[in-house]
């Protein structure tokens, strides 16, 4: 979808689904009985609890897989897939018991394996089994093995309670257990700045600085803790110190500007890509960031440089040139540009640029037959026509047009049957609307058309534990999603939010921590401020709300949060709300 039909923000587990993701199940039977080390004899697999195995995957009901799974690992004797299988399954299950079992099967059937020690430090790591857990990490980072490493970072980044992850990350830097390679160093260092603990990030980034100090990315890094630790003005002058290699090295150029873009700096940022050799990509970059900043100075320059060169028709630029003027509020300069644009994929672009313009004009007429005429022209390409749909449905709900951003949505459906794209967008105009039933119907006959469509089962699922009280659906919906994507920190967020609306409260405090730690969405600090206010943690709370509302200051999710807790639409203020009975109580589920 481009850019231009974005211009809402979108919550964490609403991004557009694109091209569906697949679970990768359909041939999950045939990967668990292809040959293993030690094949078993054809006749001594288990069919039987095998099959219930998958289809209880597929239904998300985890439970019942990892029981399955273990039956079918501990029939059949020497298949170590088929122990793996049982093992993740029943960790991702949080079935710590079968867990276990499945992996002195896999141990035993797959001795010494990296991914065996590395499952089983993960294992340690979440049952609080700490000096195990550090014992297997040393043995997988002092492997000859080149991917050693990888294992023990894997583990430690499936890790559910952060201070167990940052108590054992510690302990392996002062033991000086962590490989003396850059790449190493500088993904666990990553892992450190993510886990909330000023004083582990601290501790990490002066041992990276000890052991590379002339290695710019490594002061980049540093950079980035010391802006964590609210150190800001020495993080600018440390990245001051690197920017003079920055015009003659385009991947350093490229880690500064995402650092000042962390900093929430895009002025610096878009300074820093001005470095060097420039082309396309690098312009579009660079006016991205200035608009952000709101740099009108800025984009000015930039247009007035690239516009020398306007007359030379080069579709990518003269589609940037017309971006430019839509940032620097002169529609009608845009139109112009855009219709400018020859024929090529850039023309298809710049006919839905020319609507976004001339809506924006105040010729909403002419906008939505702009529309209308490429969604009819036969001769355009099908995904132009499909997001000329879209396209108009997006300019629709921006002038509150609610009926018309869903007419315009099945017309687009009845043009493109079940198109994925389409189903979802409708469903979430449903759901804006509190239409949560037609919400549901969409995201279930687009999973009739992709059953397994990542996207769109966390979004059902998400949306059944938000809006309605169909918690354990819920749940499986997104267990389903989990079985594909375990790391995507929406799903997690998705998981931490259904098990707080069960009422398991501190399971769903690990979960969005996690997510928290993945990434820093408002969405995620909103869920986790929610629940730490309903455990009394309020000072925790506070802080969670306040930096949801940096990073979004009209965020729904942070409004409806205020309004369930009974809290005033600014927030918490310091002291505020101490007394419990203003929140739902901590043994109960939220309403």
């Amino acid at each position: 979808m481009p850019e231009s039909m974005l211009s809402s923000r979108a919550t964490v587990r609403h991004a557009a689904p694109g091209t569906p993701r697949r679970l990768g199940r359909r041939l999950a039977l045939c990967l668990l009985l292809a040959p293993a080390a030690a094949p078993a004899p054809a006749g001594d697999i288990p069919l039987e609890p095998l099959l219930a195995a998958e289809f209880a995957l597929q239904s998300g009901q985890l439970a019942d897989a990892a029981r399955w799974y273990l039956e079918a690992a501990e029939a059949e004797a020497g298949d170590a897939v088929l122990a793996e299988r049982a093992t993740r399954v029943a960790m991702l299950a949080n079935e710590d018991a079968r867990a276990r079992r499945a992996l002195r099967l896999w141990r035993k059937r797959a001795p010494g394996a990296l991914a065996v020690r590395g499952a089983d430090a993960a294992l340690a790591l979440r049952e609080g089994r700490l000096s195990y857990a550090r014992r297997e990490l040393r043995t997988l980072l002092r492997s000859p093995d080149p991917r050693g490493w990888q294992y023990a970072y894997s583990a430690l980044r499936s890790g559910r309670d952060p201070e167990r992850v940052a108590r054992v990350l510690g302990d392996l830097v002062e033991a000086g257990a962590i490989p003396d390679r850059l790449p190493v160093w500088q993904a666990f260092g990553h892992l450190a700045l993510r886990l909330d603990d000023p004083g582990l990030a601290e501790r990490f980034v002066e041992a990276v600085v000890r052991r590379f100090p002339e290695e710019p990315g490594v002061a980049i890094m540093r950079a980035g803790q010391l802006h964590q630790a609210g150190r800001t003005g020495e993080a600018r002058a440390l990245l001051a110190q690197v920017e003079p290699r920055a015009a003659a090295e385009p991947e350093l150029r490229a880690m500064l500007a995402m650092t000042y873009e962390a900093m929430r700096a895009p002025g610096d940022a878009a300074r820093v890509m001005a470095m060097g050799p420039q082309d396309t990509r690098s312009y579009e970059l660079r006016a991205s960031l200035l608009a952000r900043a709101e740099d009108t100075a800025g984009l000015e320059a930039l247009y007035r440089e690239l516009g020398e060169d306007g007359a030379h028709p080069d579709p990518a630029r003269r589609l940037l040139l017309g971006r430019l003027a839509e940032f620097l509020r002169r529609p009608a300069e845009a139109v112009e540009w855009y219709r400018g644009v020859p024929g090529g994929p850039e023309r298809n672009e710049a006919r839905i640029r020319i609507a976004v313009a001339l809506h924006e004009l105040g010729r909403r007429t002419e906008a939505y037959a702009e529309a209308r005429a490429l969604q009819d022209d036969a001769a355009a390409d099908p995904m132009a026509r499909r997001n000329a749909y879209l396209l108009e449905a997006e300019l629709r709900q921006r002038d509150g047009d609610g009926a018309g951003e869903v007419e315009a949505l099945g017309r687009g459906l009845a043009a493109f049957p079940d198109d994925v794209e389409l189903l979802y967008a409708r469903a979430l105009a449903w759901e804006r609307q509190d239409r949560i039933d037609r919400a549901e119907a969409d995201l279930r006959r687009l999973l009739v058309v992709d059953p397994e469509n990542v996207a769109a089962l966390n979004a059902l699922g998400y949306t059944l534990a938000d809006r309605t009280e169909r918690y354990q659906e819920a749940l499986e919906l997104i267990d389903r999603a989990r079985v594909a994507e375990p790391d995507n920190a929406a799903i997690v967020d998705s998981h931490g939010w259904v098990l707080y609306r069960l009422g398991r409260h501190q399971e769903a405090l690990v979960e969005l921590r996690r997510a928290w730690g993945l990434l820093k969405d408002p969405e995620i600090g909103v869920h986790l401020g929610e629940v730490l206010w309903v455990l009394g943690r309020r000072d925790e709370a506070r802080r969670y709300f306040e930096e949801a509302r940096q990073l979004d200051p009209d965020n729904r999710a942070l409004r409806r949060a205020l309004e369930r807790l009974r809290l005033p639409p600014d927030g918490p203020a310091p002291g505020a709300g101490d007394d419990p009975a203003g929140a739902p109580a901590a043994t109960e589920p939220a309403p």
